[in-house]
């Protein structure tokens, strides 16, 4: 079941750049090593609604309902444009700038779970990585899900905290140049804008 294969897979899915990434990247290079790691740990947390829906049977409800649906992914489309103003914004949230006012750990944490509670596909994706590695045993379906989901959130964890300490060090060598400040928050915007466009153009 925890196969060699499964944790290859897991780890390409893992450490290929997404929306959880770009959040944790952003959190170090603009607040430093603490941010980061609660970004990991917000955005690693914002996996258990899907792997939950997943193991229930959720999922499929909720690609049945196309209203169901479309309430979840328009409401992650503003979230993400949200995240693309607060790079912009002096003093916001995800602003790489040399002066920022401590945030406490849980508001961070919780923007990173939102990430990924408001995208109604990776409760699919969750069933298409997980179900090949089952047994196919009926008896423990539920139990193996729930162990390789939770293999995959630690790896998720422990890769995201890698990236995020990667950017708290840079974020050392970039604060003295207000030309790579500005670059990085006008890409950090439109990295979440073009997030939220591939978002809103998902179907169920």
């Amino acid at each position: 079941m925890i196969s060699l294969q499964f944790l290859l897979t897991a780890f390409v899915v893992v450490i290929a750049p997404g929306t959880g990434v770009i959040y944790t990247l952003a959190l170090g290079l603009g607040r430093g090593r603490r941010a980061s790691l609660w970004a990991a740990l917000g955005c690693t947390l914002g996996i258990v609604p899907h792997l939950l829906a997943a193991t229930l049977g959720l999922a499929a409800v909720l690609h049945a309902s196309a209203l169901l649906f479309n309430i979840v992914k328009f409401a992650g489309v503003a979230y993400l444009l949200y995240l693309a103003w607060t790079a912009l914004k002096s003093g916001g949230a995800l602003r790489v700038e040399p002066s920022t006012s401590a945030e406490p750990g849980l508001a961070i944490a919780r923007r990173g779970a939102l990430i990924n509670i408001l995208n109604p596909k990776l409760s699919i994706f969750f069933l298409s990585l997980l179900t090949p590695f089952l047994s196919g045993n009926p008896a423990t379906v539920t139990e193996e899900t729930l162990l390789l989901g939770s293999v995959f959130m630690a790896m998720t964890f422990a890769v995201f905290v890698l990236y995020g300490l990667f950017a708290a060090q840079a974020r050392n060598w970039i604060l003295g140049s207000a030309r790579t400040m500005a670059w990085l928050n006008r890409s950090f915007a439109a990295i979440f804008a073009i997030l939220a466009g591939r978002l809103a153009l998902e179907r169920a």
